[in-house]
């Protein structure tokens, strides 16, 4: 595998690389200079750019970790020399390119995956497991929390201020795909941003209120400017790099029983329903770790033709027609309506 980009999270999957087995890092491309040291640190080659890596050949597949802004150029030029790629989320800076990336991929049958690595967390298969099993009942509401604090110095890369960053792209946008996985898909979206407290181009806070297909309502809350432990990047401890709140930023609320997460707890009434009667928590055991590794494995396994990506670039598409509902939700202040 290749990294293309060797920014923090380009670093991070080659790093990931070598725990995840079937797979070995085998370049770095980037055009800042100073990132050759970094592939000397792997000890791989480095390349200033996408094309001089594949014209060097040598390569199986490609994990792209550019900026947003540069994944459909880089995406294309992978698929049009017939490497499978990895896309880090979001799968595009913007809808059309986004569709643009799937289109190519499916004309050329060239694999395409998205980087919502959290589907890669045993917990979130577990979750998954028990909504399928009909353990919660019928899906009534869904909460979702992401609030965490950027430091100032996190702005000083300019296209993190710009249109195509914020976090509802950067951060939002990995809650939006688990919630599609777990909860269905969504027809209708209302939503409000603002960028009071930075003042960037893009929002610095978001709320947003959905309608699931199921017949399920959902809020989520999303700012990158507040102190709080209620976001998955503190609360799951897929990422040692942050400390864990050991709190909850997710419930999933059924007739039945309700789930919260990451700490897979089921809340039930252990004879009948009621809000009288007793209340059950069931801590299940699920095994706790980063889910890079594994996601570079399964890509691994799609590079060599034995399965399909767990998240697909449709996948990564689906995610991004929300994320651009929920934007024009909130410029427009009316509801918009993914049913067609």
């Amino acid at each position: 595998m290749a990294v293309v980009g060797a920014g923090l999270i380009g670093r991070r999957h080659g790093q990931a690389m070598l725990s995840a087995p079937g797979v070995v890092l085998a370049g770095i491309a980037d055009p800042d200079p100073n990132s050759a040291q970094i592939a000397a640190d792997f000890d791989v080659p480095w390349h200033a750019g996408l094309d001089d890596m594949i014209a060097a050949g040598g390569i199986d597949g490609i994990i792209l970790a550019t900026p947003n802004q540069l994944h459909e150029e880089g995406a294309l030029a992978a698929i049009a020399a017939g490497l499978p790629v990895l896309v880090e989320k979001p799968l595009a800076s913007d809808l059309a390119a986004a569709r643009r990336m799937v289109v190519a991929a499916q004309r050329a049958g060239v694999a395409l995956a998205t980087g919502h690595h959290r589907r890669h967390n045993p917990l979130v298969e577990q979750a998954k497991q028990l909504i399928t099993d009909g353990r919660l009942g019928r899906i009534v509401s869904v909460h979702v929390s992401a609030w965490l604090s950027k430091p100032d110095t996190y702005f000083d890369v300019d296209w993190r201020r710009r249109k195509g960053a914020g976090p509802v792209y950067l951060n939002l946008i990995h809650d939006i795909d688990l919630m599609l996985h777990l909860a269905g898909p969504v027809t209708q979206v209302q939503a409000m941003e603002s960028n009071a407290n930075r003042g960037n181009e893009v929002e610095d806070t978001a709320n947003v209120l959905l309608q699931f297909a199921c017949g399920a309502l959902g809020t989520m809350a999303v700012s990158d400017t507040v102190t709080a432990p209620l976001s998955w990047e503190l609360t799951a401890g897929e990422n040692p790099a942050y400390p864990v709140t050991g709190q909850d930023c997710y419930w999933i609320a059924g007739t039945q029983a309700s789930l919260a997460l990451p700490s897979l707890t089921l809340w039930a009434n252990p004879d009948q329903r009621g809000w009288w009667e007793p209340i059950s928590a069931t801590h299940l055991p699920v095994e706790h770790g980063d889910p890079l590794p594994r996601q570079l494995a399964q890509f691994g396994r799609v590079v060599r033709g034995e399965q399909a990506p767990l998240v697909s670039g449709e996948d990564g598409l689906a995610a991004m027609i929300l994320v651009d509902a929920i934007k024009r939700a909130a410029a427009t202040g009316e509801r918009v309506s993914l049913a067609t």
